[in-house]
């Protein structure tokens, strides 16, 4: 939280820990998948409740309840000094991979909680895509079957627990770039699997990397 704005949560610290404050467990999972993978990570470092990295400019949920009042001046430094950093720094590392390779799979990584509005979300992992783009298809396809041979009992899911065309970061990449090219997932985590142990948590992230490489090498030679 920027100091300039930590007044605004001084009797909201338990708020800023829970799964409204920030994906738990995600930096955590995409650091691994960047060690195992040799892929570049852009993490977003600011809590949401400041401002929703992950919104677009105009979506009524870019800010929380308690920024959202804030007078629109406030508002827009606010986007222009976390928002839109961000974004163009997502944004220029994905023109510059594709000038450079051709192709970019985009993982995009986030988690969620297990339980909302009192329903379980049965599920240990997902993958959120296009169905409309053929690359994104095949690859979240390939993805799935691999974790499920590496750990059978582990829950794949595909668009879910939420629909890989709503609004988002990667939504809004794909309407820039040619689908041929560009190849944008979510990865979401449920966050009792994303906060586990070390134990419990390394072989999944292991596994959600070897896999991912196995599809991709999959999609190429398909």
């Amino acid at each position: 939280m920027p100091a300039r704005y930590r007044p605004l949560f001084r009797d909201r610290q338990d708020l800023l820990r829970t799964h409204q404050g920030l994906d738990l467990g995600a930096l955590a999972t995409a650091r691994v998948l960047r060690r195992l993978l040799g892929a570049p990570l852009i993490a977003g470092r600011h809590t949401r409740l400041l401002v929703d990295l992950n919104r677009s400019r105009h979506h009524h949920q870019l800010f929380s309840l308690v920024t959202r009042d804030l007078p629109r001046a406030e508002r827009q430094r606010i986007v222009d000094c976390y928002w839109q950093p961000y974004r163009d720094q997502v944004s220029a590392s994905i023109e510059a991979l594709l000038a450079e390779a051709g192709r970019v799979i985009h993982v995009s990584v986030h988690s969620f909680t297990p339980v909302i509005s009192g329903e379980r979300r049965e599920c240990d992992i997902g993958l959120l895509y296009d169905p409309g783009r053929a690359k994104e298809l095949a690859t979240c396809r390939l993805w799935q079957q691999a974790l499920h041979t590496r750990l059978p009992g582990l829950r794949v899911r595909r668009n879910y627990p939420y629909r890989g065309t709503a609004d988002g970061l990667v939504t809004a990449l794909r309407r820039q770039h040619d689908p041929r090219r560009y190849i944008g997932i979510e990865l979401e985590l449920n966050q009792q699997l994303a906060t586990a142990t070390p134990v419990v948590r390394q072989p999944v992230i292991t596994a959600l990397a070897l896999a991912l490489a196995e599809a991709v090498g999959g999609r190429r030679n398909a």
